[in-house]
């Protein structure tokens, strides 16, 4: 699907739940998740395919395989955190939405130690 098929979709449900909106409010939520899933999903497919060409990069660069994988699953809580986000933020409980941001950043916070240590690691072994 490409870029313009994309944003039309996407035009097309705002138009729709902008419409259904003042009638239905409720309808017009969940057709607003909906759109919002279907868009992450297509973009989330898109992704999936340059996974293989960057890990096959990564192991030509002797790139430790933790670390790439550590990396995309940062990137992809990243993503998701502030998929989720956005979606509170649209069903207009803000609070919701900054503890979803606060929990992602946390999750990345976690993920990130083995390749803060690392790097730490490597520094020390480096200085007299």
């Amino acid at each position: 699907m490409s870029i313009l098929q994309v944003v039309s979709f996407a035009l097309v449900g705002a138009f729709l739940v902008a419409i259904i909106r003042q009638a239905a409010p409720q309808t017009a939520f969940l057709l607003s998740l909906l759109v919002a899933a279907v868009l992450f999903a297509l973009g989330l497919q898109k992704v999936t395919g340059i996974l293989a060409p960057i890990a096959r990069m990564a192991s030509e660069a002797d790139v430790n395989t933790l670390f790439f994988a550590t990396v995309i699953k940062i990137i992809g809580i990243a993503y998701i955190a502030e998929f989720g986000a956005q979606i509170a933020r649209d069903a207009g409980v803000e609070s919701i939405a900054g503890k979803v941001e606060l929990v992602g950043k946390l999750f990345i916070v976690v993920l990130a130690i083995p390749i803060l240590t690392a790097v730490v690691d490597t520094v020390s072994h480096l200085l007299p």
